[in-house]
């Protein structure tokens, strides 16, 4: 996929008040670690995250991603009536019909000539969705959209831990679930429009490709549970195996498709899984760790958000300039991969 004319107008980022840290999420399961004989620091150790976010008990997925649609809006030279589609690109949803847009769309005060739906993939919901919107404005069909995503890990985070405290698990048993505890929450927003409207500097989408190796599906599993908790098991080794894999063959096809070698990327912008997970793939790609930006240590993993969140932390912090090459390397669990390409 190419785009000449497609940008991203602005783009914002919504986080929770309240933290947890990795020491805090053990010390609410001192009575496993202590039947099991766990040393503490493991979650941070293995991980390397050391805080996440939580939204406010009662939270909406659709209460946070409102909070970033407002938060970018207030940031892009474009109205809220002039947003011609609308999309909710997150896993965490209000309930199963309507689609969560529409409640969403509603808390943001958007306009009614607007297309609403859902795009849930996994992590890569919010790529996905950048890619749909820019497929409909290089066609012509729109001039301007918002694509929002708002992630809930709380439910998941106390669902697992309830779960570890009362199941008789052996240490073998509980490592499916070790990946919950690393979860976050977060919201992120982005006006993508046709280069023509934009008024400040223009962050050109300039397109990618994507992979999909849905054999390894069953790596990762989530689904609701009972009294609205959510639960989730994940194969976390082979996860990291396959996913590797699948993002060596997607590398290799950016290359192709945009030009660009190794050396040509000033940042890369991954989705936030963990330490490992980022080591591992460096290497396997042959890329340079010094040019990642990363925010799993302080932020989690927040699903869907921890791309395009990283992608503002840099942005703010300056570790992305006016006029440098960004690469985004999104891995979902299905498993698919995308890769695009950003001109800033």
């Amino acid at each position: 996929m190419k785009f000449e004319n497609v940008c991203i107008e602005s783009i914002a980022l919504a986080l929770p008040d309240e933290v947890w840290t990795s020491a805090a999420i053990e010390e609410r399961l001192r009575p496993l670690y202590e039947r099991l004989r766990l040393p503490f620091g493991r979650l941070e150790l293995m991980s390397g995250i050391r805080e996440r976010r939580v939204w406010p008990p009662g939270t909406l997925a659709s209460d946070a991603s409102a909070a970033a649609g407002r938060a970018v809006l207030t940031r892009s030279a474009l109205r809220p009536e002039q947003m011609e589609l609308f999309v909710h690109a997150a896993v965490s949803r209000d309930m199963l019909e309507p689609a969560t847009a529409s409640f969403t769309h509603r808390k943001i005060g958007l306009g009614p000539r607007c297309q609403v739906f859902d795009v849930s993939n996994a992590c890569l919901g919010f790529l996905n969705s950048l890619t749909i919107a820019g497929s409909m404005i290089a066609s012509g069909q729109i001039q301007c959209a918002l694509v929002v995503a708002g992630e809930n890990g709380r439910p998941l985070v106390e669902r697992t831990v309830e779960h570890l405290l009362t199941a008789p698990l052996n240490r073998n048993q509980i490592k499916p679930f070790f990946a919950n505890l690393t979860i976050g929450s977060g919201a992120c927003a982005a006006v993508v429009c046709h280069r023509s409207l934009v008024r400040g500097p223009a962050h050109r989408l300039l397109g990618g490709v994507c992979l999909a190796a849905t054999e390894h599906g069953a790596l990762c599993q989530g689904d609701s549970a009972e009294a609205g908790g959510l639960e989730m098991q994940t194969d976390s080794e082979q996860l990291l195996v396959a996913g590797v894999g699948v993002a060596r063959q997607t590398w290799a096809a950016f290359k192709e498709e945009t030009g660009w070698a190794e050396s040509s990327v000033d940042r890369f912008i991954c989705h936030q899984v963990g330490a490992a997970h980022r080591r591992k793939l460096y290497e396997t790609l042959g890329l340079d760790l010094a040019r990642d930006f990363s925010t799993f240590e302080t932020l989690g993993n927040m699903g869907s958000v921890s791309l395009p969140a990283t992608l503002v932390r840099a942005v703010e912090s300056g570790a992305i300039a006016a006029g440098q090459r960004v690469a985004l390397l999104g891995i979902g669990s299905g498993i698919n991969c995308m890769m695009q390409a950003l001109a800033w």
